[in-house]
């Protein structure tokens, strides 16, 4: 299924080979993201991420960058989270050496042209305004300010336009030479592969990487004895909120039972789960709502998202947390577990059929939980949840102290009387 090799210069390999594919994906994972940066220079892993597309030693131009990937329809794009980074291109399976050779050299070559730095700002400063300006978007980043407040983890992954301004060339060169090593970086390949020769080829373009041990990033501190609450004031037609809990991090034991309740209530895309039944369906209350767990190595929570009419709000925070304290209190059925599971083990396996999905599945895992389950391995863990299992992480999680709303609309000075509706009606 996948085999993990381990470089003479540390750099960590996945290989996994698909049949029934045309596809390579060669995908490069950074264990660094916004957890690790500090309050002067929050975004930079943002901005680096914009900065590895306009220019190499031997492409010094975007267009001489993104080109080559061009002429053979490949498919290519980095990201940023706030514990990764990462770098892919997508290509017919005769081009997986181009693919390689590509993404080897955006991370290693790089020249940071200070010119290209300062027109980039203007571009990520643009960036982060759209991101302002999208309610549905901005009321996570007000979500994770809410839980988290002024540590890394309460960051916004692009940063502030005060800090994007004031980054320099040298913050941008440090950061690499810190990050950008050996022991940080993984290398997943999937798709139609020869699995000795992509190792070869892999160690013969990775050969000049740091051999560096990266900075660690700081603990989050999580402390909360009554629910939070976080307004922002907004003419808007609709109210947006998440409305949640604190949650389990990655490696606790109970992190797919987790996953479970949330199914339950509202992830997955069901259209029968229970809050889009009784918020959506019955009440008419909203247009999207849907929930969703995020675990990573040190955080976690449960959360639901949705768009409300101004007039209702009370009503649907009301009724979600009735779902709540449902759930927190009579167990599911198993007839509702079950679908639960199903619906969890049907959607991976769509999601996994793509190369690129592949690398995404097997080279997470390897990043943050240093250890590996197949997708078979997953589906066991998802079957060992009970219905016991479910009310008792519901009744540990659903609990008034650890409650938290954050809220975009037009409401002025109405946050005592929201925190009066989350400890009220609990």
């Amino acid at each position: 299924m996948f085999r993990k090799t381990t470089l003479k210069n540390g750099l960590r390999v996945i290989t996994v080979p698909q049949e029934n594919t045309e596809t390579v994906t060669v995908l490069v994972l950074v264990g660094t993201g916004s957890k690790y940066e500090t309050k002067d220079i929050s975004g930079i892993s943002h901005f680096l991420e914009h900065l590895f597309f306009k220019g190499t030693k031997e492409k010094p131009t975007a267009l001489a960058v993104i080109e080559p990937l061009d002429k053979v329809g490949g498919v290519y794009n980095a990201f940023t989270s706030q514990e990764c980074t990462g770098f892919y291109a997508k290509v017919e399976a005769s081009h997986f050496e181009l693919a390689l050779e590509w993404v080897s050299d955006i991370l290693l070559n790089s020249t940071f042209p200070a010119k290209e730095i300062e027109k980039e700002k203007g571009v990520i400063i643009e960036e982060i305004n759209m991101y302002y300006d999208d309610p549905r978007r901005y009321v996570q980043t007000l979500w994770t300010k809410l839980l988290y407040g002024d540590q890394p983890a309460g960051w916004d992954v692009a940063g502030t336009k005060e800090t994007v301004s004031k980054i320099n060339r040298q913050n941008l060169v440090d950061y690499v030479n810190n990050h950008y090593t050996s022991s940080s970086v993984i290398v997943c390949i999937a798709g139609k592969i020869n699995e000795s020769e992509g190792l070869v080829k892999v160690e013969k373009y990775f050969s000049k990487i740091k051999i560096k041990q990266t900075e660690e990033k700081l603990k989050v501190i999580e402390k909360q004895d009554k629910p939070g609450c976080l307004i922002h004031y907004k003419k808007t037609d609709q109210t947006h909120f998440c409305l949640g809990a604190r949650g389990y991090n990655i490696f606790h034991p109970q992190k797919y039972a987790q996953e479970l309740l949330a199914t339950i209530l509202g992830a997955g895309g069901m259209m029968s789960n229970r809050l889009f039944t009784e918020v959506r369906e019955k009440l008419g209350l909203a247009y999207y709502i849907s929930t969703e767990t995020d675990t990573s190595t040190d955080t976690g929570f449960l959360v639901t998202n949705a768009g409300v009419d101004n007039t209702r709000v009370e009503k649907s925070i009301q009724t979600i947390l009735k779902e709540y304290k449902k759930i927190s209190q009579i167990k599911v059925s198993a007839q509702e577990l079950k679908k639960a599971k199903d619906n969890i083990k049907g959607k991976t396996a769509i999601y996994l059929e793509p190369s690129d999905s592949q690398a995404s599945f097997f080279g997470f895992q390897e990043l943050l939980e240093k250890k590996i389950l197949t997708p078979n391995d997953f589906f066991r863990e998802i079957d060992k949840v009970s219905q016991s299992d479910i009310l008792k992480v519901a009744k540990d999680i659903f609990q008034p102290e650890k409650l938290n709303l954050a809220l975009i609309g037009p409401f002025k000075n109405d946050e005592p009387n929201i925190r009066h509706i989350l400890a009220n009606n609990f």
